[in-house]
């Protein structure tokens, strides 16, 4: 069987008499000669890198956990058939740790004048922009004794959208939407104003429900049923500030706030009312307005997509006035935050009345599950120490919760598994008692 390439120049040299692998210049000469001669043809058959054509197309958005195929066509315009290896750079976080080196090289064959195309896949570990880095491609000749090397920047970016994890909880609170909203057959005794029809009077029904003119023609007491209010506004304020960058699991506090605010944008849509964004530290971070229902979700989540945490303390009259110029009318404002004693004390609390004497306000926050299972550790002293600690931390936060209630705010304080469920009801809860 023949031998070719790099086996093929080895058995040549080997073949050479033993006397001219002796160290003189003689012997060398005789040695390299060959080796430079099959370097210099194989240097000659290696396809040029500087001129090859590169573009790319494929994907320009995931959500965060899935997969992005990015491709790259490659033209090749000489004479010289391309032989190479190809690495396609992207920031560390466009793959799963460990996957980088599989993912992002590739063995490629261009014959002379013709494309091929090569395709990337990517699976961001984070949100946001990942843009493309600079291409490395290594051409080789015949033999692979020499090889071409360059770079080209082939701009491409792929924008990593929150996952919206939370939409699983989305159909049962659709159904209990479409009971508050009189399509089955329960009915609600909120105090909505768009009359509904009449029921007779069960115990613990409002008593200003009372129809006196039906009640007459009747030998019961009937009572009006109201469908809840549509077309109200719904303010979302996401806090970018120091506390939103407080990892809670694997993700910072401000992942889980986007993905409840993701649910209940989702639901309060599907229900008539309008959805407007704020993301706000001290300056507005991201805003998203007059969006019909259509387009709400992939407006939020474009939006909320680059948005990190800022270290820095957050600006609550800054964050007071933005939110009344943005909410003109009167809203259900959702403040996606902190119930952490110092920035509500310092910060919220003082500024709180300018919102609760115009608006309905709601105030969510991501509770730390690893704080509930200190709390319940036993049985050596440092587990002692952590339920102490663990019991003072939730004190606080009861506390500084009932604060707020005490100045006519609904709380929502819930683990990131629980946040969005918990917003959903207490949305609907405040629907079906006509606070909207």
């Amino acid at each position: 069987m023949a031998l070719t390439g790099r086996a093929a120049l080895l058995a040549a040299l080997g073949s050479l008499p033993v006397g001219l692998w002796e160290p003189s210049w003689t012997g060398l000469l005789a040695v390299n000669a060959p080796l430079a001669v099959a370097c210099a043809c194989d240097a000659a058959l290696a396809a040029p890198v500087r001129r090859l054509g590169l573009t790319r197309s494929g994907d320009t958005s995931v959500r965060l956990g899935d997969t992005a195929d990015v491709t790259l066509t490659i033209t090749n315009p000489s004479r010289r058939p391309l032989r190479a290896q190809l690495r396609d750079a992207w920031p560390p976080s466009s793959w799963l740790p460990g996957t980088e080196t599989a993912a992002s090289r590739h063995r490629v064959t261009v014959p002379a004048g013709e494309r091929r195309r090569v395709t990337t896949r990517l699976r961001p570990t984070r949100r946001g922009d990942r843009e493309a880095d600079r291409i490395t491609i290594r051409s080789y000749g015949p033999l692979r004794l020499f090889s071409r090397q360059g770079t080209h920047k082939v701009p491409w970016t792929v924008r990593v959208l929150p996952p919206f994890t939370s939409r699983k909880h989305l159909p049962s609170k659709l159904a209990r939407l479409r009971e508050l909203d009189g399509r089955t057959s329960v009915l609600t005794r909120g105090e909505g104003t768009e009359f509904d029809s009449l029921r007779e009077y069960v115990p613990g029904d409002d008593t200003r429900s009372i129809d006196w003119r039906a009640t007459a023609r009747q030998s019961a007491v009937a009572v009006r049923t109201w469908r809840p209010e549509r077309d109200r506004h719904i303010l979302l304020v996401l806090d970018t500030g120091r506390t939103a960058a407080g990892r809670v699991g694997d993700a910072p506090r401000l992942d889980a706030s986007m993905d409840a605010a993701l649910l209940l944008a989702a639901l309060a849509s599907r229900a008539g009312d309008r959805v407007d964004l704020l993301a706000y530290d001290r300056k507005t971070r991201a805003l998203v307005q007059g969006r019909t229902a259509g387009d709400l979700l992939s407006s939020l989540v474009n939006a909320m997509a680059p948005l990190e945490p800022e270290l820095v303390e957050t600006d609550a009259r800054g964050l007071t006035a933005t939110a009344l110029r943005t909410a003109a009318r009167r809203s259900l404002i959702v403040i996606l935050s902190t119930l952490d004693a110092a920035p509500i004390e310092e910060g919220l609390l003082p500024v709180l009345p300018q919102l609760t004497q115009r608006h309905t306000v709601l105030l969510a926050s991501v509770a730390d599950p690893h704080v509930t299972d200190m709390a319940t550790a036993r049985g050596t002293v440092d587990a002692v120490y952590q339920a102490a600690a663990a019991a003072q931390a939730q004190s606080e936060r009861h506390r500084t919760a009932e604060q707020l209630r005490r100045h006519g705010v609904t709380v929502v304080d819930a683990t990131p598994d629980n946040l969005p469920p918990a917003l959903a009801d207490a949305y609907l809860a405040l629907k079906a008692a006509g606070r909207l």
